[in-house]
C-alpha cells in the first residue's frame, strides 16, 4: 500500500466497561472520508454531538486523557486512539454511547485486533505528514519529565521511566518504528501500584478496574487481611497474599511491560497532534499531562509553519510600487535611521518592503569591525517600518500619524544578514486593524532563505504636531 491516508472498510463495534465510570459501553468504529481525523459521536446524547480528537481540546489528564468540546466529553481516549495512530490509520468516526471509552484489558490489543477484522481502506489523498526540523522540548523540572523530538525521516519513540520503585525498577521502552507498534506495543497493559488503588477509588476513579484490566504492582508484602479489606472496597473475589511484585500472577508480556505501555500512552496522546509525525522522541517520565503539552507544543510549531509566508519574487527591472522618496512621504523615519528602501507589493492585508544592505551603513563600524552582521534588532526595525507603511495606508492622512509597538513575540533569527545582501521583508496582518490596533506576522528573506521571522504589534496615532497644526486651522 502506498503513503495515502486510511481509513477503515466496514464498521466494527467493541464493548466494555468503563475504566473510571464502571458504566458498560459500546464503541463503533466506522469509515471516514479523507482529511476527517479522528471523531468521537456521542450518540446516547440528542444531536449526536461530535467531539474531535484534538490536543486543545484536552480537559482531564488525571489517570488518562479526557476530551472535551462544547460542553461534551469523552475519557480515557489514549488505548483507542494509540490503536489507530500505531496501525497508520488517519480517519475514523467513533459512536461512542457513553462518557468513557472501554478499558477491555487495559491496552490496544482488542482495538488494533478489532480493526484489523474491519480491514484498513486505502484512500485516495496522500497523508499529511509534520516533519519535525528543530529540537521541539517539553519539560517539567519538578517532575523530572522531559519529551523531546528531534528530526528524523521517521518516527521513532524512546520512553524511560522511573518510579523509584524497587519491583519495577528503571524500564524502558523503544518502538522504532510504528509498523512494529502491533507486535511490540499494543498488547501491553496499564498498570498501577497497590497502595494507589484506594484512593483512586474513594475519588471516584477506577470503578470499572479489576484483576483482568490492569497489572497491580505491589511494593512490599502486604498482610492477607488488607487484601481483602481491599477487594471488599472494589466488590471483587478475594485473592490470596503473595510476596511483593505483580499481585494478581499474571504473566507480563515483557519484561519491561509498564515502560511499553507508557509508550503506548505516549502513541495515543501524539494523536491529538491530528496528524502523523516524522521525528525521533525521546520521553522520560511521560505521563498525559506531559503528552498532551507536548503535542500542543507540536501543534503550535504545525500551524506556524503552515502560517508561513511565500518567498516574495523580485525583478529589480519593474519599478517599485514606492521609491524612497515615496516612502519618506509617508514614515516619519529619516536617514540614518531610514531602513526601507522600496516597497514592491502591496495591497490591503500585505506588503513586500525591501532593504539593501551596504558596507556604507553606520551601525557596521561597531558590529562587528572585523565581521560585519547587521543587528538584530534592526532587522526588526526595518520589518517594523515596512510594516507600518501598510498600517498607514488605511488612513488619509499618513504623513500626519506614527506607529508605535506594542509587542514584538516570537522573533527568531535564523541567518546572518552581512554587507551586499538584499532583504526582502513580507508582511500579512494577523487580524484586521482595529481600533488603530494593528497585528502583524513577518518574514525577512535573503535569496530562498528566511533569515528572521516575528510577530509585530503596533498602535496607530496621531502625530502631536499634527494635531496642533489642525487646531491652529492649518490643513
Amino acid at each position: 500500500m502506498s503513503d495515502n491516508q486510511k481509513t477503515i472498510k466496514k464498521p466494527i463495534t467493541l464493548s466494555g466497561k468503563g475504566l473510571h465510570t464502571g458504566q458498560q459501553v459500546e464503541l463503533t468504529f466506522r469509515p471516514a472520508p479523507e482529511n476527517s481525523g479522528y471523531k468521537f459521536k456521542r450518540i446516547d446524547l440528542e444531536g449526536s454531538p461530535t467531539v474531535n480528537a484534538a490536543a486543545e481540546n484536552v480537559s482531564d489528564t488525571s489517570r488518562g486523557t479526557t476530551l472535551s468540546e462544547n460542553g461534551v466529553k469523552i475519557g480515557t481516549v489514549e488505548h483507542v486512539l494509540a490503536a489507530l495512530y500505531g496501525l497508520g490509520i488517519d480517519n475514523v468516526i467513533m459512536d461512542i454511547n457513553r462518557e468513557e471509552t472501554p478499558i477491555i484489558d487495559g491496552s490496544s490489543k482488542f482495538m488494533v485486533k478489532a480493526l484489523r477484522e474491519a480491514g484498513l481502506q486505502e484512500q485516495k489523498e496522500e497523508k499529511q505528514y509534520f516533519e519535525i526540523k528543530e529540537k521541539i522540548c517539553y519539560t517539567d523540572e519538578k517532575k523530572g519529565v522531559e519529551i523531546v523530538a528531534f528530526p528524523d525521516d521517521k518516527l521513532s519513540v524512546n520512553v524511560l521511566i522511573d518510579y523509584n520503585s524497587k519491583v519495577l525498577g528503571n524500564q524502558y521502552a523503544t518502538l522504532h518504528k510504528l509498523t512494529d507498534f502491533e507486535e511490540e506495543i499494543a498488547a501491553c497493559r496499564t498498570f498501577v501500584f497497590f497502595h494507589e488503588l484506594e484512593f483512586l477509588l474513594k475519588n471516584n476513579l477506577i470503578k470499572g478496574g479489576d484483576l483482568d484490566n490492569a497489572i497491580v504492582i505491589l511494593e512490599k508484602e502486604v498482610p492477607q487481611e488488607e487484601l481483602d479489606r481491599i477487594a471488599d472496597l472494589f466488590k471483587k473475589p478475594r485473592i490470596r497474599r503473595k510476596p511483593e511484585g505483580v499481585l494478581n500472577n499474571l504473566e507480563l508480556y515483557f519484561s519491561n511491560e509498564p515502560a511499553r505501555h507508557k509508550l503506548l500512552d505516549l502513541v495515543g496522546d501524539l494523536a491529538l497532534i491530528g496528524r502523523p509525525i516524522k521525528g525521533k522522541v525521546l520521553a522520560t517520565r511521560p505521563g498525559h499531562y506531559a503528552n498532551a503539552e507536548f503535542s500542543s507544543l507540536v501543534k503550535e510549531m504545525i500551524k506556524h509553519e503552515e502560517s508561513k509566508l511565500s518567498i516574495p519574487s523580485f525583478d529589480p527591472n519593474n519599478p517599485p510600487l514606492y521609491d524612497v522618496n515615496d516612502i519618506m512621504n509617508c514614515l516619519p523615519h529619516r536617514p540614518p535611521f531610514l531602513l526601507i528602501d522600496k516597497i514592491i507589493e502591496m495591497n490591503d492585508k500585505s506588503i513586500v518592503g525591501l532593504k539593501n544592505v551596504t558596507m556604507n551603513e553606520d551601525f557596521f563600524s561597531g558590529h562587528f569591525p572585523k565581521e560585519p552582521i547587521m543587528p538584530g534588532v534592526l532587522q526588526v526595525e526595518a520589518m517594523a517600518q515596512a510594516g507600518g507603511i501598510l498600517a498607514l495606508n488605511s488612513v488619509s492622512d499618513p504623513e500626519n500619524y506614527s506607529t508605535y509597538f506594542l509587542k514584538i513575540d516570537k522573533v527568531k533569527f535564523k541567518h546572518k544578514v552581512v554587507p551586499g545582501d538584499t532583504i526582502i521583508f513580507h508582511l500579512e496582518s494577523i487580524t484586521p486593524i482595529r481600533r488603530g490596533i494593528v497585528h502583524m506576522f513577518g518574514q525577512a528573506f535573503v535569496g530562498n532563505k528566511v533569515v528572521m521571522e516575528g510577530e509585530l504589534m503596533a498602535r496607530i496615532v496621531k502625530n502631536e504636531t499634527a494635531s496642533t497644526s489642525t487646531k491652529k486651522g492649518v490643513k
